[in-house]
């Protein structure tokens, strides 16, 4: 396997060695990214809860606004087949959900179930153009998207009025039999989604609505089920005592790095992500499938889920967990099996008595 140490390519072993030193001597360890596939990300886990390290995840902005949405005033979800099948009007929120698979999908195609079956499909877009040459474009409120979607509530609640480009969006999705508000929950941000699912809400008093949130390349949608059946909370739990705790603040790897309160961080995206900043200020370990000798300070290379090897792990298109088997195999290791080395070494060296297992 392709593996690094201080930049300078090495073996395995070597580099296992070299990434338990690393974390041995940590008091307050980070993993981190977690864009991998289920076996993974509960390899994470497991370490984590042995060596009292605390877990954050590559999409963790989305993933909150929308969890802090939910939590205060629920959800009216669809699934991207039901999109595709039913939907006779599609509301795009912002730039990000127009740059997606689905979105040419959309663009592309006609209802073929439900009482819209056969009709056209209008494509309206609300801040940025979803696509050029069918979406109906309506400018944002100066305040940004979030206030946008608060005038559109603002309107169908009757609290506003009047001969506006607003009223008009709002009779041309009350027109529709089956709409779709389609957004990214990092780019909409909390206030944002909130106000959109109260918005869907109100929408269904007269038709059908219902949202769609669109994730980037990380697989946060992947951890937030794993998190929630091995500690019973959502992702951003540290377990430095014993057992796991959910701090959404606390736990935010960018904010306890600028705050000097990590001293070793293990990023893990056997599924590709952008590299963060803040890693090249903390001593790291990098299990990624996209390896460089300058990624960290120790890099293993592992294999892609769905590709050097199979692997469940998030299906965009079918909104479920899905087995993808290999489509080119190699002999890179899994994730899985490079942090479960790890906790095997670390628990051998004595690393582990932080923290009793906790998961």
């Amino acid at each position: 396997m392709a593996a690094w140490v201080k930049g300078g390519a090495t073996d395995a072993g070597t580099a296992i060695e070299a990434a338990v030193s690393l974390l041995a001597k940590a008091r307050a360890p980070v993993i981190a990214g977690l864009s991998a596939d289920v076996a993974a990300i509960r390899a994470a886990y497991d370490l984590a809860g042995r060596i009292g390290a605390s877990i954050d995840t590559a999409g963790a902005v989305g993933t909150y606004a929308e969890l802090g949405a939910l939590s205060r005033v629920g959800a009216m979800t669809s699934t991207p087949a039901e999109a595709v099948g039913r939907a006779d009007a599609v509301l795009v929120v912002g730039a990000a959900p127009g740059r997606t698979p689905l979105m040419k999908r959309l663009s592309e195609t006609k209802p073929t179930r439900g009482r819209a079956a056969g009709s056209d499909r209008a494509l309206l877009a609300l801040g940025a153009g979803a696509d050029g040459s069918k979406a109906t474009l309506f400018q944002p409120a100066e305040g940004g998207l979030a206030e946008s979607v608060a005038e559109l509530r603002a309107y169908a609640k009757g609290h506003l009025a009047g001969d506006t480009p607003q009223a008009k969006l709002l009779v041309q999705l009350t027109a529709a039999q089956y709409i779709v508000l389609l957004y990214d929950p990092a780019e909409l941000g909390e206030l944002g989604v909130e106000m959109l699912q109260a918005f869907a809400m109100e929408l269904n008093e007269t038709t059908r609505c219902f949202t769609l949130a669109v994730s980037g390349a990380d697989q946060d949608r992947a951890v937030v089920p794993v998190a929630a059946w091995t500690t019973g909370q959502a992702p951003r739990s540290g377990f430095g005592r014993r057992v796991p705790e959910h701090d959404p603040w606390r736990f935010d790897v960018a904010r306890q790095v600028a705050a000097g309160e990590v001293d070793a961080v293990i990023w893990l995206a056997a599924l590709p992500v952008p590299r963060p900043d803040w890693l090249a200020a903390v001593p790291s370990v990098g299990l990624v499938t996209e390896a460089q000798a300058s990624f960290a300070d120790v890099v293993i290379a592992v294999g892609r889920p769905g590709q050097d090897l199979g692997g469940v792990f998030w299906n965009e298109q079918r909104a479920a967990l899905t087995y993808w088997p290999a489509t080119a195999p190699t002999d890179l290791p899994s994730a899985a099996s490079v942090l479960g080395a790890l906790k095997d070494r670390l628990a051998e060296v004595g690393a582990a008595s932080r923290s009793e297992p906790a998961c």
